[in-house]
């Protein structure tokens, strides 16, 4: 078969390795595959630009490339960036330019309708990822599903509410949203039209067929009590899969060697993308986590690893912080899991966590935050440790007991 996937990233984050992953096992079983995204950020053959701005109006255009001369300076000052803005979305388009102000979500991407036409064959299935981040119109389901069969793995509940992609304890998505408790949870609107929002999707759903997989029965129950139920034609729990030739437990001291680590230095591993800037993994309760830890064992001088985003590394008590860049490749990924002595993750929401099964599979002890998907993965004190979200005193008495008893 000829199979058309498509997400936001074709590398960056856990739906792009999930799609990466089904990517070379499809391939591997002979099928031909390709990766439709919004951001490319890989030279591989099979990844494939949505590139919506191509079809613009002629005067759109001509407002784009007119801000991309604004490019150069948007990150040193504020005035060209809110120029930038205005040029490349208020004089473009004024019309997507006041809906986006009143709170409506942007599905203004031209490309979407064009989808089955990018990769070089004809797709006889389309599967779909994330499909917020500025670059898919979900108004394009009902046509695409008349067309061939569509699936959908959903990554987070972003489909199912008027705008949020984590609704936390809310619970406003199951009767339509409006009076929205949060407008700041990503994805960001600027005024309350969520249940205008809600409304759409609703009737978007309503003329679409689709084939879901959640990868958790925490995030199907969801599914199933969210107005995404009428466009399912049918819907499965499907855990994402690690690869067990890559993720495996190795020797550590010769990774933390490899890694440039002293061997008898105890590590803790956090990563997410975007590293400690990632909204939804709670960064800080880690810090003053590893903080208390480091100062409760005798040894002390622990280094946490904190994988996502390149940093100058940072002392905080006998602990070093040592911020790295994202890695793309899944054996240097794994390298880190394997070389660790824990791994740590302090989500607020989470719908699965690769990051935890990966570590799992390298043998590598987690303490996690029980919240959403994390208990159908680790059961405490058996499999890990875990402690209530924001917990931070209660990590780190998880780390303490862990490094203290090999």
């Amino acid at each position: 078969m000829n199979i058309l996937q498509v997400n936001t990233d074709d590398v960056a984050g856990g739906a792009a390795s999930v799609a990466r992953g089904l990517q070379e096992g499809l391939r591997a079983r002979g099928h031909r595959c390709w990766m439709a995204v919004g951001v490319r950020r890989s030279g591989e053959e099979d990844a494939l630009t949505i590139d919506n701005d191509r079809y613009r109006s002629l005067w759109a255009r001509g407002c784009i490339r007119t801000a991309s001369l604004l490019d150069p300076l948007r990150g040193k000052f504020p005035g060209p960036g809110r120029l930038y803005t205005w040029i490349k979305l208020g004089l473009a388009s004024p019309r997507r330019y006041w809906q986006i102000g009143e709170g409506k979500e942007d599905f203004d991407y031209p490309a979407t309708a064009r989808l089955l036409e990018l990769p070089p064959a004809r797709p006889d299935v389309l599967h779909l990822h994330n499909l917020h981040g500025g670059y898919f119109d979900l108004r394009a389901l009902p046509s695409l599903s008349r067309k061939l069969p569509v699936f959908v793995t959903l990554h987070d509940p972003w489909l199912l509410g008027g705008h949020c992609a984590h609704p936390f304890l809310c619970e406003r998505w199951k009767t339509g949203c409006g009076v929205c408790p949060d407008l700041t949870l990503y994805p960001a609107v600027r005024k309350d039209a969520t249940a205008f929002n809600w409304q759409r999707k609703a009737e978007i759903y309503a003329a679409s067929r689709l084939y879901l997989a959640a990868p958790s029965r925490w995030l199907m129950d969801r599914i199933e009590q969210s107005m995404l139920m009428p466009a399912v034609g049918e819907a499965r729990v499907i855990p994402h899969g690690v690869d067990l030739s890559v993720f495996h437990p190795r020797d550590k001291g010769s990774l933390k060697r490899r890694l440039g680590i002293e061997p008898k230095r105890r590590v803790l591993l956090y990563a997410a993308s975007d590293g400690p800037a990632n909204p939804y993994k709670d960064f800080q309760t880690l810090r003053r986590a590893v903080d208390r830890a480091a100062r409760s064992l005798e040894s002390g001088n622990l280094l946490f690893i904190a994988l996502g985003k390149e940093g100058q590394s940072e002392w905080i008590g006998n602990a070093e912080i040592r911020y790295v860049s994202f890695e793309r490749s899944r054996k240097a990924m794994a390298a880190y899991y394997q070389a660790a002595d824990l791994y740590l993750h302090a989500a607020k929401a989470e719908t699965f966590c690769l990051a935890i099964a990966e570590s799992m599979a390298c043998g590598t002890a987690v303490v996690a935050t029980r919240v959403g998907a994390i208990p159908e993965l680790v059961a405490d004190r058996e499999t890990g440790l875990m402690v209530p979200p924001g917990d931070w005193e209660g990590m780190a008495r998880a780390i303490v007991a862990l490094l203290e008893n090999d």
